[in-house]
Parts: C-alpha cells; structure tokens; sequence
C-alpha cells in the first residue's frame, strides 16, 4: 500500500463532514464504548492502522485514554498534518505517529499486544498476497479491531445514488473478505473481531457468539 498523494484526498475526502467515522464520529466512540463496557472488555492500549485525519483516532484517545497508542499513515499528505504534542490526550499516553504503510509496520518488531485495533477503509487499497502477510501479523498484534471496508455492493450503491467512484479501492465481494479474515479473527459483531489467536474460551465475553461462526 503506497502513501496517497494529494488528489486521493482532494477527490475522496472533499466533504469531510459527509465521511464515515468522521462526520459521525460520535456515533462510532459511543458504539465501541458501549460494546465493551457491556462486554467488561478493558481498553488500555489502541493503534489506528492509518490514520488519515485522525478524526476517530484522537476522539478513541481522549474516550479511552490508554497507556500506550499507535497510529501509523503512510500518506504523506496527511501525516505531516499530525502533531503528536496535540494528539496526545494525557502526558501519560505513549503516543507514536508512524509514516508507514501497514505491510511495513507488521514487518517490524513491534510486539506489543494491544487491546484495540483501528482499521477503517484500509483493506480495500492492499493486494490479497499482502493481506496474506498482514492478517497473522495483526491477529498477534491485536485483542480485537473495530473493523469496516466497503464491498464491491457498496460501491455499486454509491456509484448509483452519490456518482462516487474510488478509483485507488480494489472491489472485493463480502465472501472474498470473510475468507481472508476467517482464519485469524472471529466476527463478534458486525465490526468487531476478536482474534483466534488470543482467544480463550474459558474467558471470552462472546461464546455463545463464537459457536455459530
């Protein structure tokens, strides 16, 4: 995955407000803190698997104020914009802001075990021989990721009804993901996995979910 230069977000991005996780990101912290309140999941540690504005990122920070958070971006255009100084929501948060593509990050040694994955509108710009090497990685990585991508129905309904066309996404269908994913992490809800790595039956919140996947 390369960095998007500044006419992927001039053309993508050009009515923010309109944006996912963006415009309603109120509605996304308050549907995660839900969750795992309800759950008695504790959230101490969070990374965003590219950040982009940083709109849900900061807000998750200011929510949760972890101990340790991680944000990578390979987008130069955006990551310059970033000021870890403001960012940072306690003096006490590890705060790193890495220019890095996803691929690169899992490559490096990085072996902390956090408790939040980030990773919205991503998996729809890396190839499937990448995802391949990135999945294993992010299930040692991660307890479980708040998780989206659009499917090639979902960009067919934009097309239609917005005339939006992403010329930078790869169309996948809903099948092709669940393949991809099913190995490593398991569908806890509709964008929460948990990862099979980390999971223990004798402890899970969500086994009666587990069963049926």
């Amino acid at each position: 995955m390369s960095g998007f230069q500044a006419d992927y977000w001039q053309e993508n991005y050009s009515d923010l407000k309109s944006m996912d996780a963006i415009g309603n990101v109120k509605d996304h912290v308050n549907y995660i803190r839900a969750f795992f309140s309800l759950e008695n999941v504790d959230i101490s540690s969070i990374a965003d698997l590219g950040f982009g504005h940083g709109v849900l990122f900061r807000k998750l920070m200011k929510a949760y104020l972890p101990y340790k958070a991680t944000g990578i971006e390979p987008s130069a255009f955006v990551f310059k914009k970033a000021k870890i100084d403001k960012w940072r929501p306690v003096p006490s948060t590890e705060l790193s802001l890495l220019h890095m593509d996803l691929k690169t990050w899992c490559q490096t040694r990085d072996s902390h075990i956090y408790d939040l994955g980030i990773c919205m509108s991503v998996f729809q710009y890396i190839k499937d021989t990448d995802l391949k090497i990135i999945l294993p990685v992010l299930a040692k990585r991660f307890r479980y990721l708040y998780f989206t991508v659009p499917t090639d129905i979902e960009y067919q309904r934009q097309l239609e009804d917005h005339e939006f066309s992403d010329a930078w996404a790869i169309k996948r269908t809903q099948a092709q993901y669940i393949k991809l994913i099913k190995p490593y992490f398991t569908f806890v809800s509709n964008r929460v996995l948990e990862s099979k790595l980390h999971f223990d039956e004798s402890t899970t919140h969500f086994s009666e979910l587990l069963y049926r996947f």
